[in-house]
């Protein structure tokens, strides 16, 4: 797709994410640092960045951007920002590198209304009212699907002893960072409690590799050992 369409936005975004999943995290980087040049409104790709950088931090160390492949510079005719349809030339035939403004403007409202939703939910679980959070919750994972949300919801199930559905939340989290300490303690817990002591265990072995020193994940493992 990306021969046929330099710096297309959507086959940028997927070739990265499946980088990710394949665990090639630097040439994950790569695609999304090249997808924000064609247009830096792009929440995704600032997500994933941020979960490289991360990823690459752990595995190489504070000098991990010299082990990154060169970055392609985006020239400015692929750039969103600056591809005016009236400056193209007659009959160009130039696919938009993104969605129109329109539907971009839409996305970016829809995810605005999911972080209002989300931080309802963070006051009503500071109120100790987890079934009212999980509501608010879930209207903001039907807008955008963040990994945060997905945890707190499963701190909720989790307080209303509901723990497959807590499991579920952190294994939806997961998907989308797979180191994440929260959601590995979080299934660890809920794992825990529905005897699966097995699977338990190794999502806090997974957790301490990130933090060795997680007192909380150490002491559910000291139970998990016992039972």
């Amino acid at each position: 797709a990306l021969e046929l369409v330099p710096f297309g936005i959507k086959p940028l975004l997927r070739r990265a994410a499946a980088y990710e999943a394949l665990e090639r995290y630097a040439l994950a980087y790569v695609d999304y640092k090249t997808a924000l040049q064609v247009d830096c409104s792009v929440q995704a790709a600032h997500d994933g960045v941020n979960r490289m950088t991360k990823a690459l931090l752990e595995k190489d160390g504070v000098n991990w951007r010299q082990k990154l492949p060169p970055i392609p510079t985006v020239p400015v005719a692929a750039q969103t920002r600056w591809n005016v349809p009236s400056a193209q030339a007659p009959g160009a035939n130039t696919p938009p590198a993104t969605a129109p403004q329109g539907e971009r403007d839409k996305a970016a409202a829809g995810m605005e209304r999911a972080r209002m939703l989300k931080e309802e939910g963070n006051e009503f679980v500071k109120k100790g009212n987890h079934k009212k959070a999980v509501e608010k919750y879930s209207e903001s994972l039907k807008l955008n699907k963040e990994c945060a949300t997905y945890t707190n919801r499963a701190l909720c199930y989790l307080a209303l002893k509901q723990y497959k559905e807590a499991a579920q939340d952190c294994t939806e989290a997961l998907k989308l960072d797979p180191k994440n300490v929260k959601a590995l303690y979080r299934r660890a817990q809920a794992l825990k409690e529905l005897k699966d002591y097995k699977s338990s265990i190794a999502d806090i072995k997974s957790l301490l590799k990130t933090e060795p020193k997680n007192t909380a994940a150490l002491k559910l493992l000291q139970e998990l050992n016992r039972a």
